[in-house]
This record gives structure tokens, sequence and C-alpha cells, in this order.
């Protein structure tokens, strides 16, 4: 049985021009996670103390202030369109493999939303309602193990054999 359209039969410079596109994309996203991880932490308190600051707290070590409104209204701007676009791609290339459906459309759809829930989370966290750090938290997790296994099933893909 042979599968057309799918990331089996792709030409072998598509796939290579793919897996490069992922390597070089994953560097950028895990750079991103670096950072992150450097700025809050990663942990809820760490997160909301990012955004909201830390003025009231004597004993920190390192004196932080509130994100102006600016500050926030472009973080949100900025990796709600960046990332919406780098997990459509994603999507697209994944659409192309042939693993299980309701995985397939989990690791497509999963990501979007994620990326709402995060940084419209941070928002809202910044606007008040800090309990949002733990959807921040949670929904910033799944977005990042979504777009690990993404990227391995897909890798995993372009190295398969022609279905024939």
């Amino acid at each position: 049985m042979q599968i057309h359209g799918t990331i089996h039969s792709f030409p072998k410079e598509i796939k290579t021009l793919i897996l490069v596109f992922l390597v070089i994309l994953s560097i950028g996203y895990f750079t991103g996670l670096v950072f992150v991880n450097d700025t809050s932490s990663a942990n809820p308190d760490s997160i909301q103390e990012h955004y909201l600051g830390n003025e009231n707290d004597d004993n920190a070590q390192v004196m932080k202030f509130k994100k102006s409104e600016r500050e926030m209204l472009t973080l949100v701007h900025n990796h709600i369109l960046s990332l919406s676009l780098i997990f459509f791609v994603l999507a697209l290339i994944l659409s192309t493999t042939s693993i299980n459906k309701k995985i397939k459309h989990f690791l497509m759809f999963e990501p979007l939303v994620s990326v709402v829930l995060t940084f419209g989370g941070i928002y809202l966290m910044w606007m008040g309602i800090t309990w949002f750090k733990y959807i921040v938290m949670i929904s910033g997790t799944l977005m990042t193990l979504s777009y690990i296994s993404a990227v391995i099933l897909i890798i995993t893909q372009l190295f398969k054999k022609k279905l024939s």
C-alpha cells in the first residue's frame, strides 16, 4: 500500500530541509526556555515576581519592578504571534506523518491552546489575577512537552522508509 502525500514520500531534499529547520527551530525554542529559567526559575512564584515585581520584599536579593503595560503588551503580542506561527508550521509538518490520528490531532492543536493560556495567563496574572501563575506554569509545561513530542515524532518519521 502506498501512502501519497506523507512525509515518507517526500524527496530527500525536502526531508533534509525539514530536519535542518527542526534542529534550528529547536535551538531557538530551547534558548528561550533557558532564558525563562534564568529570569523566573520556572516556578509559579518566581513567574509572578518576574512580572509583578518584588518591591515590597525587603529580603529580595535582586530588586524587580512590575512590568509596564507597554512591556506586557509587547511580550504577549510578540509571543502569541511568533509561537502561533511556529506551532502552525509544526502542525503542517506533523499532519503529513503516519502517526496515530488522535495523538497527531492533540499535538497539532494543544500547543496553540497553550500559547493562548500561557501568554494570556501571564497578562491576566499581571492584571492581578495571581492564581493564573499556575495556569501559566501548567500550560507552558504542556506546550513544551507537545513541542518536544512533535519534533521527535517528525524526525522519527523522516527516517522511516517509504511505505510500498
